[in-house]
Formats: structure tokens, C-alpha cells, sequence
């Protein structure tokens, strides 16, 4: 009598409190939850489409010859005697066309660009430093010089116009020795380079003068001209003009010997140039490192060893492609990029482990998996770290014996309640 009155309280408690409680609302899985969303989204009105993602053939680069994908309305492409050269974008790094990009040759002082990339950030420009004599020694026989002597005493800001301006080969041996030294700097130059994507580049002698191995290419040049578009001081130098060189108790004017920047020699100054590096040996021929804007595109073009058209026929090249290139723009697909390639990272073991056994093969010590793991990937189920978030299914049972509990206690209390009355 007492068991069945005790029971048919708990009955009671329990009904009500499940008569209160919520219907739990049934979770989707992520499938169906992804297949909803899709649907949601294709369904709204006026969203527009993504773009499709362009592909770009990194290999094409490597091709002898002129690479270039026109579209409707594209200009032609100039012809340029030079061996090989290179014309990109600089914001994107897109390469717009190209020819023999990957062509090793010898770089001249477009190869102090990569030296600035890689020394520029080591001391501040007001830094001041007295030249020593053995930091001229080694300069080579016809190097462009700026005029640094041993015993003055220069700001870094000065030794770097002398580097840009005058291509001043004395200059860069005194900012080496500053740097580590003469093979230190050749050795850092050489990992800036790789750091960079630029394969192509062989440093022997950091101020490009004319060494065995020493090479590059029109596809590195164009890579170390966008680089250093990115850095500042590097721009500031490039694109400076003029400059007073210090000597002592007085100064001399020193001219950036680009003349698509100065106008002179009668090149006609290009308009919206940023500089960046010419370069010229017996070896390699004229060089050139060019950089323009207009409007709110930048291109960055690169020029090898033209053959024919004289001494200044590196800076009219440069120029029929730099209008090319703005003409192009949004004409053309692009052949390449400027952009190093990203190694993917390496996936942990445990992932690769655990990514076999859900695929139901081997795991990683190529054993096969074990039953709970085919039992968790098996299709309709979930491992427990899978569950969804929501109201979980033992909550009512837990409220169901929280109210049994209850009941029992009110039917004891009444029980009391009534022996004392």
C-alpha cells in the first residue's frame, strides 16, 4: 500500500514535470546543415557570384621565348632586342609578359638592389661611420665609384646615395664591411635572394661587378625591384634625383645615372617613374631595373642586355614596355607571378593518422584501425568530440529521477504530516 502510493506520487511529479518541459529540438548534422546553408544562399535574390579563381602556370615562365595570354582588345606585345626582360605588376606581383624570364645572365649593378634589400635594414641612416682603409681594398679595376675616402667620416644615408646614384661600387664595399664583411655579404645577399623566390641568382661579388658564376635573371630583377617598392628608404633612395655628396669640410652634387629619372644623356624622362637600379659591364651588357605609376597601378619592368640600339637603348626599351604595360592592364591574363612559392606545411602524424583510419585504411603504423575507430567513422555516427552542440538527450531522464525523488520525499512528509495529527 505504502510502494504503491510512494509510486503513484512519483508518477505524478514526473508527469508534470515533463508536461513542463521543452521538446528538444532535433540538431541536424553538419551535412545537412551545409546543404541547408547552400541551398539558403543560392536561393537569397541578387547575391552576387564569386569570381572564378584564375589559374596561373607557374612553369610557363620557364619557356624560351615571349609569353603572354591577350584577351579581346590587347595591344601587341613591342619588340625589344633585349635577351630577356620581364613586366609585372607590382601591387599583385602578376606577371603580364615575359621573355626567357629564367634566362641566367650576368646582372651588372642591378644586383645592388638585392644588396640593399639585404643590408638596407641593419643600421639607421643617420648612423655615422669613419671609413677605414681596408674597406676599400678589392674594389675592381673600372668600377663606378662615388668618391668615398678612408679617414672620413660619412652618414649611412650618404653611402647609400652613393650606392644609388652613382652606382658607387666603393660605397658598397665600405656598407659590406659594416654588414659582416665581403663573403658575409655574399653569402646573406644569397639567402635573401632564395628567401625571395629568386632561384635564378648566383652572389659572387655583392656590387655586381663582373665574377665567375655570378648571374641572375630578368625574372629575379623584377622580384627584388617589387620588393623593395615595399620598403620606404629603399623607394626614397631609388627615386632621388640629385644628391650632395659629403667631402670632408665641403660637399659635390652627385645625379641618379637612370636617365629615365634624370632626362639626361637626351632620354626623355618617363612619366610617373620611381627609379630603382641600372647597371652596366663589358660582360653583361646594359641592365635595368624600372619602376612607374600611374594612377593607381604600379609596374615594375625588368631589362637584360638589349642588342641592338647603343648604350641608351636599355632605357627606350623599358619605356615601350612600361606603356605597354599600363595599356595591357586588365587586357591580358597574367603567365606568372612575382609571388614566392608557399611551401604547404607538413600535416602532424596524428592527423594523417587519424585521417587514414576515417578513411578506413591503414593506420599510421600500417595497422588496420581499430574496431571503436571504424565504429566512430562509420556513416551516421559520431565520435564523441563530433556531437553537436544542443539540449542533450539525458537531460529529461536526469529531471525524470530528480522528480521521482521529489515525490517520494512530498509522500513522506504528508505521511508525518498526518501520524501527528
Amino acid at each position: 500500500m505504502i510502494v504503491t502510493s510512494a509510486v503513484r506520487h512519483a508518477a505524478a511529479g514526473t508527469a508534470a514535470v515533463l508536461f513542463v518541459l521543452p521538446v528538444p529540438v532535433a540538431t541536424a548534422s553538419p551535412v545537412t546543415s551545409a546543404q541547408s546553408l547552400t541551398t539558403a544562399r543560392s536561393s537569397s535574390v541578387g547575391e552576387p557570384t564569386p569570381p572564378a579563381r584564375q589559374y596561373v602556370d607557374r612553369a610557363r615562365l620557364a619557356r624560351k621565348g615571349t609569353q603572354v595570354q591577350p584577351l579581346a582588345g590587347a595591344p601587341a606585345v613591342p619588340s625589344v632586342s633585349a635577351l630577356s626582360w620581364v613586366v609585372a605588376d607590382a601591387s599583385s606581383g602578376a606577371v603580364l609578359a615575359a621573355r626567357n624570364a629564367h634566362r641566367k645572365l650576368p646582372p651588372a649593378s642591378t644586383l645592388k638592389a638585392l644588396f640593399a634589400l639585404t643590408a638596407l635594414p641593419r643600421h639607421d641612416p643617420s648612423t655615422q661611420h669613419t671609413v677605414a682603409d681596408s674597406e676599400l681594398t678589392g674594389i675592381g679595376d673600372g668600377s663606378s665609384l662615388v668618391g668615398v675616402k678612408e679617414g672620413y667620416t660619412y652618414k649611412v644615408s650618404d653611402l647609400w646615395n652613393g650606392v644609388f646614384l652613382s652606382s658607387g661600387n666603393d660605397a658598397v664595399h665600405v656598407l659590406a664591411a659594416m654588414n659582416g664583411g665581403w663573403e658575409s655579404m655574399a653569402r646573406q645577399m644569397q639567402e635573401k635572394a632564395r628567401s625571395l623566390g629568386a632561384l635564378d641568382t648566383h652572389v659572387v661579388s655583392p656590387d655586381g661587378y663582373d665574377a665567375p658564376g655570378q648571374v641572375s635573371s630578368a625574372y629575379d630583377l623584377a622580384v627584388f625591384g617589387r620588393t623593395g617598392l615595399q620598403d620606404p628608404e629603399f623607394t626614397r633612395y631609388c627615386s632621388t634625383a640629385y644628391a650632395d655628396f659629403p667631402a670632408g669640410s665641403w660637399s659635390y652634387g652627385i645625379a641618379n645615372t637612370n636617365r629615365l629619372l634624370t632626362g639626361a644623356d637626351g632620354v626623355a624622362r618617363y612619366p610617373g617613374l620611381i627609379g630603382i637600379k641600372n647597371g652596366y659591364t663589358s660582360n653583361a651588357g646594359n641592365t635595368l631595373i624600372s619602376a612607374a605609376r600611374r594612377g593607381d597601378r604600379t609596374l615594375v619592368v625588368s631589362v637584360m642586355n638589349p642588342q641592338g640600339g647603343g648604350g641608351l637603348a636599355v632605357y627606350e626599351e623599358a619605356r615601350e614596355l612600361l606603356d605597354w604595360g599600363f595599356e595591357a592592364a586588365g587586357r591580358v591574363q597574367p603567365v606568372g607571378s612575382l609571388l614566392p612559392v608557399r611551401a604547404k606545411a607538413k600535416e602532424p602524424r596524428e592527423a594523417r593518422a587519424v585521417t587514414a583510419t576515417r578513411d578506413g585504411g591503414a593506420g599510421a603504423d600500417g595497422r588496420a584501425p581499430l574496431a571503436g575507430a571504424e565504429a566512430a567513422s562509420a556513416p551516421g555516427r559520431r565520435s564523441p568530440e563530433e556531437e553537436p552542440a544542443g539540449p542533450s538527450a539525458g537531460l529529461p531522464l536526469t529531471l525524470v529521477g530528480s522528480a521521482c525523488a521529489a515525490a517520494v520525499a512530498l509522500w513522506g512528509w504528508r505521511r508525518r504530516t498526518a501520524r501527528r495529527a
